[in-house]
């Protein structure tokens, strides 16, 4: 019988982030309150400072719980595909799958409000593109050694450039709707980095995608 409170709590508290993260993706961190959350799950603002003492709280864990998420999605990658090539495709889908939902990169939101946000969430999304550019010049570098990608300079200033894009390319398809502009960045984007000589990369198979979705 004891297990059923507890399970109760921690189901309100994965429902009172699933909705603080899609009003973060689709509005920005400011442009959300307790109330809103609240309001949507119909319980009180009383009710979320027990889960959340703040919004700051509230929002580390966001990052915390996103961050999860995408490097086990970068580490199903790595499990799926040995050509630097499919990988990089399946990290741009990743993006890509994200602006399907109607939302952004959760970081990416936050990035843009970096000067407005608490100490702490600062740290874990700068922690957070670290992490992202780190993996990402990995699979570059090794992509170079194996002859299957092409750029010059260092990895992190190419896996750098790559995020920025990717980035940038999902907030200028948001305005327009769709994903139609995101597809053209992100197929030119790909193109650049493939060597003459490399095979061109399929489409994931939803089976793929499934492995490694985000949202």
């Amino acid at each position: 019988m004891a297990a059923e409170p507890a399970l109760e709590v921690r189901d309100t508290r994965s429902a009172i982030l699933d909705i603080a993260e899609r009003l973060v993706q689709r509005r920005g961190f400011n442009g959300f309150s307790y109330g809103d959350v609240a309001g949507e799950l119909g319980i009180t603002r009383a009710a979320l400072h027990y889960h959340f003492p703040g919004k700051a709280e509230l929002g580390e864990e966001l990052i915390i719980r996103y961050a999860a998420r995408f490097f086990a999605a970068l580490a199903a990658i790595d499990r799926q595909h040995t050509a630097a090539v499919g990988k990089l495709r399946a990290y741009t889908d990743l993006y890509l799958d994200t602006l399907r939902h109607g939302r952004m990169c959760l970081c990416g939101v936050l990035a843009a409000e970096h000067e407005t946000l608490p100490g702490r969430m600062r740290h874990g999304v700068v922690s957070f593109f670290d992490d992202n550019q780190t993996w990402l010049a990995g699979v570059l570098e090794t992509g170079r050694a194996q002859g299957g990608l092409r750029f010059p300079g260092d990895p992190e200033d190419a896996a750098l450039m790559t995020i920025g894009a990717l980035e940038g390319a999902m907030l200028v398809a948001r305005i327009y709707g769709g994903t139609a502009r995101f597809e053209t960045a992100r197929d030119r984007l790909i193109a650049s980095f493939v060597a003459s000589s490399s095979p061109i990369v399929p489409a994931p198979t939803a089976q793929d995608e499934d492995a490694y979705q985000i949202v």
